[in-house]
């Protein structure tokens, strides 16, 4: 179904996207938008930015698995601020059945930096390959062992829309249709917010201009790891992701049944905010 505000952009493929910088250091922006403001602000970017299209598709549905230990110190490296800190987590690009091991980290200048590795089928736990490319990243930026072991701890689904600049140093990712899961317990914001992610090498693109022209600033502290794991109440402490949280309006629901706990949630146009109703 096609959106008010995303139809509008030329389309580029797979290849040619991958084609121009990967983007995998960068820093990065996050806004947290509502949607009626996000729509001015796609107008202004269709003559800069291409979107993503796949077989005619546009928005993709993701499905992603983050570790932690049970002491949860990723969670709380973040939550402190730590300047070396990790993610790691399991990212399935539904549509492609694509499954990668990813690992975030932040170099000395706290760009981020991610790598990752391409994984045979979708997995639960971390098996022998993975850990070895945990510790490997771990080693090169940091210059020590990656010693904690992993367990599954949160589960995100989402619908993403990716746009790229035109002279491909800039990118831009649009997320809706948010899902949090932990154990049992779902936690989901809005339907009318989005997080917007933009990629640039000075983190003042296009994008942020734009955004800034609208009194639309960044939001600190937009981690879906950290919303989900304080919204699910895997954690003691979050006071840093509050007001993250507040902009969200994220809203938890009764415990799920167990066998549902782990399902992917499929999208549906249903399930998609209608741009078109906010661009008035």
């Amino acid at each position: 179904m096609k959106l008010i505000g995303f139809q509008n952009f030329a389309a580029i493929s797979l290849a040619e996207l991958n084609g121009k910088a990967e983007m995998l250091a960068r820093l990065d922006n996050k806004y947290i938008m509502p949607g009626h403001l996000l729509a001015q602000a796609l107008v202004s970017f269709e003559k800069d930015f291409d979107i993503l299209e796949i077989d005619g598709k546009r928005g993709f549905a993701y499905s992603t698995l983050y570790f932690d230990d049970v002491e949860r110190r990723c969670y709380y490296d973040h939550h402190q601020r730590k300047r070396k800190r990790i993610k790691v987590r399991i990212r399935t690009y539904v549509d492609a059945d694509l499954h990668y091991l990813e690992v975030k980290l932040n170099d000395k200048r706290s760009s981020c930096l991610k790598k990752r590795l391409r994984l045979k089928g979708p997995l639960q736990e971390l098996d022998a390959t993975c850990q070895e490319f945990i510790d490997a990243c771990h080693r090169e930026t940091y210059e020590a062992p990656f010693n904690k072991e992993m367990i599954g701890a949160l589960r995100v689904q989402y619908e993403r829309y990716t746009l790229v600049a035109k002279d491909g140093g800039e990118r831009m990712t649009i997320d809706t249709a948010m899902r949090f899961n932990a154990g049992n317990k779902l936690a989901t914001p809005r339907n009318d917010i989005f997080i917007v992610e933009t990629k640039s090498a000075r983190g003042n693109g296009i994008a942020d201009k734009v955004f800034r022209s609208l009194h639309v600033q960044p939001t600190k502290r937009v981690s879906k790891f950290c919303i989900g794991m304080a919204a699910n109440g895997q954690v003691l402490r979050h006071n840093g992701f509050i007001p993250a949280m507040k902009r969200l309006a994220i809203t938890s629901q009764a415990k799920l049944p167990a066998a549902k706990s782990e399902i992917f949630f499929p999208m549906t146009t249903e399930h998609i905010p209608q741009l078109n109703q906010f661009a008035a």
